[in-house]
């Protein structure tokens, strides 16, 4: 996942792994060998990347508005064949320090010359990718060119050449809410109740437009200067149709629902509630409500679908939380039971 602002934790945040890269489960396949290190469910920050090899930075954003290709966006000041960010120009933007990188993109601040607006600027190196990333990559591209909500991360301009793609977005000052989580611990219900209102509102307008994001986690929910909530990262997001079945497993283990891990088709929408729930559980307590020492571990956990409830957690909030946190994938339309 990309980062619109640098992790200001010193604690690692890839120990579940970012991803599970999106793959097709036959129906009767298990999913038992993949090894990661010890975690715990007291921990008071949700460890999310444990199962599975990190993905390059993928920050992905809504689209407000996008622009042609331009031929030849970049253009830098360099001596003696090195070049420091600042002194880049990319379009009309003069790039000034690396926020975040991964395998084939990183993400840069960088400030709009002619109004000094601040931005953050994807780069991505498209030589380094495959047919088939490429391909996932301008799909990402193509959806959030079709998103304007007030909760989704802004897309505000794409620049190509032959070598890089360039995706300028909105810059979320205050970071990641999985950061926010590892600085100040769980939050209260109050303030959960506020921004989980704001992450439902996205994913239903996701959902309205027949997109399901299928990442939604505490790493994908960006946080603006008055600590709104931006959904970022839209690489494993995609259409769906009604009556059309689909039939792959990506995104992180930890907030994958059960018919997943069970290799089973589905139809899109009750996947991104279940994670909804896994959500809504690691804003109130801090931690995740399923968790193991692999991903054997964690999948028999969340198929047998138990959970703690923490002594300090509302009726109402542990109420909510069955709504969504369901076996049977009915959960699609528990958006009714928000009030």
């Amino acid at each position: 996942m990309s980062h619109d602002v640098p992790s200001s934790s010193g604690i690692p945040k890839h120990q579940y792994s970012n991803v599970v890269p999106c793959k097709v489960i036959p129906a009767q396949t298990t999913i038992t060998s993949i090894h990661g290190g010890p975690s715990s469910t007291t921990n008071p920050v949700p460890p999310t990347n444990k199962y599975s090899h990190p993905s390059s930075n993928q920050t992905s954003t809504h689209t407000s508005s996008s622009s042609r290709p331009h031929n030849n966006p970049e253009s830098s000041s360099r001596r003696s064949g090195t070049s420091r960010t600042k002194d880049r120009i990319v379009g009309k933007y003069r790039l000034e320090k690396t926020l975040g990188s991964g395998n084939f993109a990183k993400v840069s601040l960088a400030r709009h010359l002619p109004t000094g607006t601040k931005v953050a600027i994807k780069i991505i190196d498209k030589t380094a990718m495959n047919p088939a990333s490429i391909q996932k990559l301008y799909r990402e591209v193509r959806i959030m060119k079709q998103l304007n909500h007030p909760n989704i991360v802004k897309l505000y301009q794409v620049m190509e050449n032959e070598t890089t793609l360039y995706l300028v977005l909105q810059l979320c000052e205050g970071g990641e809410v999985f950061d926010f989580l590892v600085a100040h611990g769980r939050m209260k219900e109050k303030e959960a109740r506020t921004k989980f209102r704001q992450i439902v509102s996205a994913v239903q307008y996701l959902h309205s437009k027949n997109i399901i994001h299928r990442d939604l986690k505490a790493e994908n929910l960006l946080l603006d200067g008055d600590m709104n909530i931006k959904i970022a990262d839209y690489g494993f997001a995609n259409n769906f149709s009604q009556g059309l079945k689909l039939d792959t497993f990506c995104g992180s283990p930890p907030y994958a629902a059960p018919e997943l891990f069970q290799g089973k088709k589905y139809d899109g929408p009750e996947v991104d509630c279940w994670s909804l729930g896994v959500i809504l559980y690691t804003l109130v307590s801090g931690s995740l409500p399923f968790d193991g020492q692999n991903l054997k571990e964690l999948r028999e956990r969340v198929l047998r679908g138990k959970y703690r409830i923490p002594f300090y957690m509302s009726t109402d909030c542990e109420n909510l939380l069955k709504k969504f946190l369901v076996l049977n994938p009915v959960r699609q339309s528990l958006y009714n039971y928000l009030n």
